[in-house]
């Protein structure tokens, strides 16, 4: 094996971390499968709220990464959004957590992106009775107005200002989708790059 192949890193990218799309995202790929409580039955649902990763989660996932020379893109969400539509900074939310990502950063073992500053569409987040709710927890869609863009943007590179000292680089805009005005809110706000999923390359 070629010596620059034993240096070289893998790549690693964690998305939706403080993210409560996890938990309010609920649909069905299936239309009829939408309707009323169908799109909870495992016939037809094509989602699953699972945790949020905990302090051992994150202990022994950095310890893996530093075995085998890993590094990790860590998407952040930058705040909770809860039920009533309140926001929660994830620092906040999840204190112990935030303070094992933030000294991982610091000894280079992660990157941490912006994921958005809800996930969501805000209001339109909760689970609908005959529809799916998806599109509305995707957050910088094109018809979703400029100037949002940029307040959510700013808002959520504040919080980690605040948190970790620093501002990320990267985005990872939410289920992929994201406009020109998403582009230039990023600019504006101090990221270099977006950070997108591409089937193509991923088999």
């Amino acid at each position: 094996m070629k010596q620059d192949a034993i240096d070289s890193k893998i790549a690693i990218r964690i998305d939706d971390i403080g993210a409560s799309s996890k938990m309010f995202e609920v649909y069905s790929k299936n239309i009829v499968g939408n309707l009323f409580f169908l799109k909870y039955l495992k016939l037809f649902k094509a989602w699953g709220c699972y945790p949020e990763m905990t302090v051992e989660h994150w202990e022994r996932t950095i310890e893996l990464a530093n075995k085998y020379n890993a590094k990790i893109t860590v998407g952040v969400t930058a705040t909770w959004v809860e039920r009533d539509g309140s926001m929660i900074p994830y620092p906040e939310k999840y204190p112990k957590q935030a303070e094992i990502l933030k000294q991982a950063m610091k000894d280079n073992l992660i990157e941490i992106a912006n994921h958005g500053l809800t996930h969501c569409i805000v209001g339109k987040h909760l689970p609908r009775l005959v529809t799916s709710n998806r599109k509305y927890h995707r957050e910088f869609w094109d018809w979703i107005p400029k100037e949002v863009h940029f307040e959510h943007l700013k808002k959520s590179q504040k919080i980690f200002q605040q948190w970790l000292g620093d501002t990320p680089v990267t985005l990872i805009p939410p289920g992929n989708v994201y406009s020109v005005d998403t582009l230039e809110a990023a600019e504006l706000c101090g990221i270099e790059q977006i950070n997108r999923f591409i089937p193509e390359l991923c088999g």
